[in-house]
Order: C-alpha cells, then sequence, then structure tokens
C-alpha cells in the first residue's frame, strides 16, 4: 500500500509537468481541494473541486517560462486506515530555460488521499512554500 501511495504522489508530479490533463483527471478526486501557502502573501485557496484545480494548472502553466519540474522528496506515508491515507513529501521546485537551470521554490505538500475506483486519489493538497525565488 505504501508503494501504492508514493507512486500517486509520483503520477501527480510528473503529470503537473508534463500538464498531461488526462493523467492528473486521473489522480485527482472530483472533489479535491488544493490550498498553498505563499511566503508573503498568505494563504491561496482552497480551489475546490476537480475542474477548478485544472483550470488553475492550466493558466500556472501559460505564465510560466521554461521547463518546471516538480522534484518531491523524502515522502512519507504519514497516517493510513486502508480507505484514506496523509503523504508529506518536501518540495524543490526547478526552471531550465536552455540558457540556465535554477531552483524557484522549496515547500512541504501534505497530501490526502482517498481510496477511489481502486486506486488512490488525491483528494486534498496542500502545499507551504517556504521560499519562492
Amino acid at each position: 500500500m505504501i508503494a501504492e501511495l508514493q507512486q500517486a504522489v509520483a503520477h501527480y508530479a510528473h503529470a503537473l509537468d508534463e500538464l498531461n490533463v488526462p493523467a492528473l483527471e486521473a489522480v485527482l478526486t472530483e472533489d479535491t481541494t488544493w490550498t498553498f501557502t505563499m511566503p508573503g502573501q498568505g494563504v491561496l485557496g482552497p480551489v475546490a473541486g476537480r475542474a477548478a484545480v485544472l483550470d488553475f494548472i492550466r493558466d500556472g502553466h501559460t505564465a510560466q517560462a521554461g521547463r518546471v519540474r516538480h522534484h518531491l522528496g523524502n515522502v512519507v506515508v504519514t497516517a493510513t486506515d486502508g480507505a484514506t491515507a496523509q503523504v508529506r513529501a518536501y518540495l524543490l521546485q526547478t526552471r531550465n530555460t536552455g540558457e540556465s537551470i535554477q531552483m524557484i521554490a522549496t515547500g512541504l505538500y501534505t497530501f490526502g488521499l482517498r481510496r477511489s475506483d481502486g486506486r488512490w486519489r488525491i483528494a486534498e493538497l496542500i502545499l507551504t512554500l517556504e521560499n519562492v525565488l
């Protein structure tokens, strides 16, 4: 089960970086919520519902320059009861413009996952950014 949860989180990061909407739809629950805390800006969200989250992601991709990657590390399952689980992971976000590579953010993800249709899906995502460069 732990490997399945880690895979769900990894699938999210890959789909996000590639703007693979079908893969994102597959890893998010219909009622997913996303909340972000950003240094100096406070709390953004929650963005509620899969359709709203996908619009939020599309807008973010339109605004970004270069190839952005979400590197998740120290992925730890902190709670599970077989139907729901909580996973925490550190974020290191990078941008490759073709001319330079830079670190653009670090933070902590907390994922609330729920088992649905035989697979783990993200029902709640909380991202606390520690800095944004």
